[in-house]
Parts: C-alpha cells; structure tokens; sequence
C-alpha cells in the first residue's frame, strides 16, 4: 500500500484530487449513476467496511500486528476525525449554508494543519512559514472563486462552526495518521488503515440504524457498482498510501486541489471563461496549492524520511 518513486507521493495526491473533483461532477454528469436507494450513512457502512475488510485481510495474510493500547485508540480516531466528524458536520450543514460556503471552509484544513503538525507530530515544522504563506495564496484564491457569506442566522452560524470544527478534525486526525504511519521505519499501514476504516464503518452503521430514512432497501446491482466504489474507494487507498511518505500539512492540500480540478472540469465542461475575479482565483488557488505540494522542505527530505526518523525517535524515546 506504499507509494514508491521519487514522484509517486505528489503524482498520487494529484489523482487523489482529481478522483475527489470527479466524484463531486459525476452526479451532475451522470444522474443515474450510483446506488440512488442508499442513503449516506448506509452507502458509507458499506464503502468502509469492504475497505476494512481488504485492509484486515491482508495484513493478517502477512502476519503484521495490529495497534494495540494508546496506538490502537489513536487509529480508532483518526477514522473518526478524517471520515466520520466531516460527514456529520457536512449533512448537519446542508440546507444552512451553500455548498459554496462549506468548500471555503474546508480549504482551511491546510492552515490548521500546518499549525497542528508540529505539535501532534513531535517534530520540527517542515516548511514553516513557506507553508502557511502558500495556504493563505490558495485560501485567497478558494475566496474569489467561492465566496464566504456571513451566516444572516444562528442555524447558519451553526452550520459554519460545525464545518470549522469538522475541518480542525480533519487536520489533526491527518496529523497523527502520519505519525503512526511514519513511527517507524517500513511499517505497513494495512493494520491501521484496517482499524481506521473498520471504525468509520461502525459509526456509519449505528447511523444508518438510527435515521429513519437508511434502509436496506437497495438492489445488488446498485450496491456493488456504486460511485464509492468506483472513486471513493480507490481515493482511500491513496489516503492511506500517501500517509507514510508525505507530511500532514502536504497531504492536506487535497482540500485546496480537489476544488480547483472540479473548478476547471466545470469550466471546461460548459465551454466557457471565468470572469475577471474568477480566473484570478484560479491562478491564485492553483500557485498556492502547487506551492505545498512541490515546494522543498527543509526537513522532510526524499520521501518523507527525515519525518520518519523523527517521530521513530519520539516514540522509542
């Protein structure tokens, strides 16, 4: 589940972005595409579940260990601050605020990262000021092209601190990912991606129980060649994957990218130029978001290997 190559990790977030911008236009392009009788919660049981399931499989083919005690606590949670408190937060904003409004928010994710990093992760930040200035470039960019409305009530101011929080949940469950991940030196991250997932699954499930409307109502043909697992699931193997050879605050950029990719698909799509203040926004969400990606870091290094060394040595010490 390693990503291998000097280019792999970048090349790899770039499809994991592109896969999130296609699953964001396959809706629109094709109506009837996916399992249109599951709900949300009973879709993403389903989706994490078969991941898990995969995950465990193998790793208990190889013989890895699992997470146990604290290690095994933090796995639990980052499945629930990457998957589970972000698709809470999201429908508990649907119909509150514009979708508009949740893209801008959730482009934050990369700033809290860049701050949370150094402290959830033990280590030295990696490009420091760098980073944060190419998150605030791209941020600036995400605002002209999706503009972020003041909440005129308090279900809308609601809906935005949910958004926020779910984005800060995102970006340290990201950050101790990683250094699970990245503890020590060719650990596989099947066991945590097993345990990561299989909680996700168990959250999605106690909710699809308690909502009324998730039913079990689907045909097999609707459940096994759905979007998820079509585009959903290849993107968790690249989550996961990119999680030992890149930093959290890189790894994050996928919230700046994903945007920008449906953006110009969009555009493309319609056969039409973006106004003034659009194709701005576009270069400004491009050069920020290519700047955290590609940009040397003053420590990580080829793929990640000083960021391994450094957590190995937190948690041996």
């Amino acid at each position: 589940m390693k990503l291998r190559g000097r280019f792999a990790p970048g090349l790899g977030l770039l499809l994991l972005s592109a896969l999130w911008a296609a699953g964001w236009l396959v809706p629109d392009l094709f109506p009837r595409f996916g399992a249109e009788g599951v709900s949300l919660p009973v879709g993403q049981a389903i989706l994490f579940g078969v991941f898990a399931g995969l995950c465990a499989a193998i790793a208990s083919g190889r013989g890895l260990e699992f997470p146990r005690g604290r290690r095994g606590w933090a796995s639990a949670g980052v499945g629930v601050g990457l998957f589970v408190i972000p698709a809470c937060a999201a429908a508990f904003a649907r119909g509150r605020i514009s979708d508009f409004d949740a893209v801008a928010i959730f482009c934050l994710t990369p700033v809290f990262a860049v701050v949370l990093e150094p402290t959830l992760q033990n280590c030295p930040p990696h490009r420091g000021k760098g980073a944060l200035a190419g998150c605030l470039v791209a941020i600036a960019g995400s605002l002209c092209i999706f503009p972020l409305e003041a909440p005129g009530s308090l279900p809308a101011a609601a809906a935005l601190c949910a958004l926020l929080t779910a984005a800060l949940a995102v970006a340290a469950a990201n950050c101790i990912a990683v250094r699970i991940a990245s503890s020590k030196a060719g650990i596989s991250i099947l066991p945590m991606a097993a345990q990561a997932a299989g909680i996700s699954a168990v959250c999605f499930g106690v909710m699809a129980v308690a909502i009324p409307r998730a039913t079990w109502t689907t045909t097999a043909p609707e459940i096994f060649i759905p979007k998820p697992f079509l585009v959903d699931l290849p993107g968790l193997v690249l989550v996961f994957g990119l999680m030992s050879r890149m930093a959290a605050s890189r790894m994050a950029a996928r919230f700046l990218l994903a945007p920008l990719f449906a953006s110009v698909a969009g555009l493309a799509l319609e056969r039409m130029l973006p106004p003034v203040r659009g194709m701005l926004g576009l270069l400004l969400l491009a050069a920020g978001s290519g700047w955290l990606v590609f940009a040397p870091a003053e420590s990580e290094g080829d793929g990640g290997i000083s960021l391994r060394v450094a957590a190995s040595r937190s948690a041996d010490g």
